[in-house]
């Protein structure tokens, strides 16, 4: 650092009620009520008390802004930490100095000249007492003595040669170590001495350096739990969620690929954002594509781009989403749906870090940290010969399961409330509730569909409630099924979590009148994997 690159601006906080100078709190002084001060101290207790009172107050404020230098900045030498002092002066409006010589050594010798060009002691020593035969600038003399002796560390005192006080054109002080001060000439020094003054300063600049710290972990917590916040996941209480998040957090700050797995609807694409949101690419895009949603025709075109005419409706250029995320994340749903031509496209751009649009040779560089997620058993689709080896070995370097609803029921109600909020802003239903009855509803309901059932249940529930109050009769009909039949059997004892699941999407389905997509999106599932469901269990319509 250099002193001439000090800027009040970037030195200096103002903020309603506060202004700071990087956690040292600053106050502004009026010079018409520093005068009025002057003449009562004065008055008070005489000058040569009043001079004390003012120069150790220099002197304080000096060792003071000499901490603060050393504490915020790496400083290039010792010659610009002290040359700091006249701008330290002129940012504060105290006068504008300058420097007229510097001279020390590594034994303790220092001998430094300076200049106050309008000086405010002087000025606020003339519109009180007018021109008179002593020198006025005390704080001033104190403020550079208690700079540069917390610099040196070792005593510097200065004194004031010339002064606008006394009639002359500028102040000038000159300042010497203790030790060259001559003989007679150094009594002015007693106005400096006071109880360990140095020593107060290194434990308030200590104190303030541990406030820091401890203010910048609290900004950071702040920061996490807003984020938590908007994703819904802030009061999340179940520790096997916890330990997601755990592990999320510890692996964020690296580059390395994940694949997070888990059922339809558990929040895939919000752990990946939480993730993204964690690491050195926040600032950067976070892309998100549902693989197994696109056809294979049109994917590898959405991931990797095309150049003009390299298929029929490819009238332009047009980047993939890997260029779009570039130095950011993309995740990528589904990744078990891709086909095997794609599956290769996408191992040489986890291997190589580059990409090649349909249609064109060239080659681009892919700065982009890749996650995928999927439902389904990757390293079963590998033994099927169905998915790569090689590339299920070049996502899942970490994988994240996230535990199924019905796994984790004390998530249910924090989350469940969460939505509530989020659709009383979407929905603009400021008074939007829920009756405390739902809640046994919400508990007994297996929740096959995962969150984005939940999500889907109490967007339905909220639109055909009434007054803005959603209760047990709002809900779908194959929830009350379920809760009716815990009721009667008093718990779901006898029955495997198969069953009740089996049970539940096939109530759905005979609502829906065997309609399969409007079925899938009650539960709030995908239609394959309601398709995979009702195949396993041998259903054909």
């Amino acid at each position: 650092m250099k002193a001439n690159n000090l800027r009040l601006e970037e030195l200096i906080d103002f903020s309603d009620g506060l202004i700071s100078l990087h956690g040292r709190r600053l106050i502004l002084h009026d010079t018409y009520a520093m005068a009025q001060f002057h003449s009562d101290l004065t008055s008070m207790v005489g000058p040569e008390q009043a001079r004390r009172i003012l120069t150790r107050f220099g002197y304080f404020w000096g060792q003071s802004d000499a901490a603060a230098m050393k504490r915020i900045f790496e400083w290039d030498n010792l010659d610009e930490l002290l040359l700091a002092l006249p701008h330290l002066h002129s940012i504060q409006g105290i006068a504008n100095t300058e420097v007229n010589s510097l001279e020390f050594d590594s034994n303790g010798w220092i001998q430094m000249q300076i200049t106050w060009h309008g000086s405010a002691e002087s000025e606020i020593h003339i519109s009180e007492f007018g021109v008179s035969p002593n020198s006025a600038c005390r704080i001033l003399e104190g403020y550079a003595s208690g700079y540069v002796s917390f610099c040196l560390d070792r005593p510097v005192y200065f004194s004031e040669t010339h002064c606008r006080a006394r009639g002359d054109q500028v102040c000038t002080a000159l300042g010497k170590d203790e030790t060259l001060w001559a003989e007679g000439s150094s009594g002015f020094i007693s106005y400096f001495q006071a109880d360990d003054i140095q020593a107060k300063v290194l434990k308030l600049t200590n104190e303030l350096k541990t406030k820091m710290k401890e203010l910048e972990r609290e900004r950071k917590v702040v920061q996490e739990f807003r984020s938590l916040a908007r994703l819904g996941l802030a009061e999340i209480k179940s520790k096997a969620f916890q330990r997601v998040l755990d592990l999320s957090s510890r692996v964020a700050r690296f580059d390395t690929s994940i694949l997070v797995t888990g059922e339809s609807g558990v929040g895939k694409e919000v752990l990946a954002h939480f993730i993204h949101e964690k690491s050195h690419r926040s600032a950067k895009p976070f892309i998100a594509i549902n693989c197994g949603s696109i056809p294979e025709t049109l994917l590898e075109s959405e991931l990797f781009g095309h150049k003009a005419g390299s298929f029929t409706g490819a009238t332009r250029d047009r980047p993939g989403l890997f260029e779009e995320a570039q130095e950011g994340t993309i995740f990528l749903d589904e990744i078990g749906d891709i086909s095997p031509d794609i599956q290769v496209k996408l191992l040489r751009v986890l291997q190589e870090k580059e990409i090649r649009r349909v249609g064109e040779n060239k080659t681009r560089s892919a700065d982009v940290r890749v996650i995928a997620a999927t439902h389904q058993n990757l390293e079963e689709e590998v033994k099927k010969h169905r998915f790569r080896e090689d590339l299920f070995y070049r996502l899942c370097v970490v994988e994240i399961h996230i535990p199924p609803l019905r796994e984790r029921p004390e998530d249910i109600l924090p989350l469940a409330r969460f939505i509530i909020q989020r659709l009383s802003k979407k929905l603009k239903l400021p008074n939007l509730v829920m009756d405390s009855r739902v809640v046994d509803y919400l508990l007994t309901y297996p929740w096959p569909g995962n969150v984005r059932e939940l999500e889907n249940a109490l967007e339905r529930a909220t639109v055909v409630s009434a007054d803005q109050h959603i209760k047990p009769e709002d809900l779908q009909d194959s929830i009350h099924e379920i809760y009716e039949q815990r009721s009667l059997s008093g718990s779901a004892m006898g029955r495997t979590l198969e069953e009740v699941e089996r049970n539940h999407i096939l109530g759905v389905l005979k609502e829906t009148e065997g309609n399969r997509s409007k079925a899938a999106e009650i539960l709030g599932i995908g239609n394959t994997t309601l398709w995979r469901k009702l195949k396993e269990w041998g259903v054909s319509s």
